[in-house]
């Protein structure tokens, strides 16, 4: 019974190919641009989520707290309270922090000989690779007393080498930022695209203490990244340097912090969140199309009845029930989406996996999830029983004389 009303919708639908496919085009487009949307969401969450991974579970980040100004508030580093001291009396007085970082970032032009290059100024400790687990490819890091004596010194980002200095060797070669000259001492190893939100490796590296004399005329830092000893010490750590910072700040019982200590899994489920409502918005976008397809796989379904009219009265004169009427002409429904959705699902699995060929979007990583490809499949069958039945339902309830009289 099923597969004969599966041969007679097939040879139904044949009958007018341009027709057919035309319909299928909204659910094959409809279900090719979520799956695609969608992958490219999951691909930015991944990519998010390995950033993080390669930092290590046991960093901290310790940044000014939001300022509110007649009732406006500024934003995470609204306070400029984070002093060199501070970063010191981390070090030295929690038990579970192994290493800092003291953080103040700038942006400035860069100029070697006839080149210049707009780029991130990152105020570090010496200990920064140690911190942001980051290798050296060229060179060195600038030590301990090159920090405390402000020397001219930098280490540069793989994009700023490339930019500037192409395949040479930077390596004792001097650059101009803001005007003053830097020496530079080594490059850092490339860690790539932030999942398609700029690069990490677009920026040079300084010690904290030039930056703040030379670059910024600045008195305070702007961060402190600190590495607890262990993943397991972080919340103990966490825990040592908000009460180090109160008493240091005088910060009374009940009072807001003029600080704020964030670990990577708080900064990584933001990040994940936020990526999360922008899949869902994407698959929502899309999603659209397949209304649109649902809707057109309607319109021609009622054309088909209309044209048929007299078939459907020599079926039921001949003993067809208003069932199996329904049933044919749902099938067909069913067949136009199902089989839009195969294809929709081929088409949106394939530009996932070209978007890497494209020079623009090359940078963007797409995740097809196996479970979305599922629930794109199950959606076009449902789309052809919700929107092909009540043209079945139409067709069923002819009466057999008048559509036999139907000219």
């Amino acid at each position: 019974m099923l597969f004969r009303i599966l041969r007679v919708s097939l040879r139904a639908l044949s009958r007018n190919k341009m027709r057919t496919f035309l319909t299928m085009l909204g659910i094959i487009i409809g279900v090719g641009a979520v799956i695609a949307m969608v992958s490219i969401g999951a691909g930015a969450k991944a990519a998010v989520e390995s950033r993080f991974a390669a930092m290590g579970t046991n960093l901290l980040f310790v940044s000014g707290a939001s300022k509110r100004v007649q009732g406006v508030h500024s934003g995470f580093g609204g306070f400029q309270t984070l002093t060199v001291e501070d970063a010191q009396a981390i070090l030295e007085r929690c038990p579970s922090v192994e290493a800092i970082s003291p953080s103040v970032s700038t942006r400035a032009q860069t100029i070697y000989l006839n080149k210049n290059w707009q780029t991130s100024i990152q105020g570090t400790g010496e200990r920064y690779p140690d911190v942001r687990k980051w290798e050296i490819e060229l060179g060195t890091y600038f030590d301990e007393s090159q920090v405390r004596g402000a020397a001219k010194v930098c280490v540069l980002g793989a994009d700023v080498k490339k930019n500037l200095f192409e395949d040479a060797d930077p390596i004792g070669q001097t650059i101009r930022i803001k005007k003053v000259p830097f020496q530079i001492i080594g490059v850092l190893k490339s860690k790539g695209q932030s999942g398609g939100f700029g690069s990490r490796d677009d920026m040079i590296c300084v010690p904290y203490t030039t930056c703040m004399k030379r670059l910024q005329k600045a008195e305070f830092l702007s961060s402190i990244d600190v590495s607890a000893v262990s993943s397991t010490q972080t919340a103990l750590a966490k825990q040592e340097i908000a009460e180090l910072l109160r008493d240091r700040h005088r910060i009374m019982p009940g009072s807001d912090d003029d600080f704020q200590v964030q670990d990577m899994s708080e900064i990584a489920e933001g990040a994940a969140d936020a990526t999360n409502i922008l899949t869902l918005l994407l698959g929502s976008i899309a999603s659209i199309s397949l209304l649109v397809g649902g809707i057109g796989i309607m319109n021609i379904m009622l054309v088909s009845v209309t044209e048929r009219i007299r078939e459907i009265g020599i079926r039921m004169s001949i003993g067809a029930r208003e069932r199996d009427i329904l049933l044919q002409f749902l099938a067909e429904a069913i067949v136009l989406s199902l089989v839009g959705g195969l294809l929709g699902i081929a088409m949106g699995v394939g530009v996932s996996k070209l978007l890497h060929y494209i020079p623009i979007f090359a940078t963007i990583k797409t995740v097809v999830s196996p479970s979305w490809v599922i629930m794109a499949f199950l959606i076009s069958g449902s789309i052809g029983v919700f929107f092909g039945f009540y043209p079945a339902r139409k067709a069923s309830k002819l009466d057999p004389i008048e559509a036999l009289r139907y000219e």
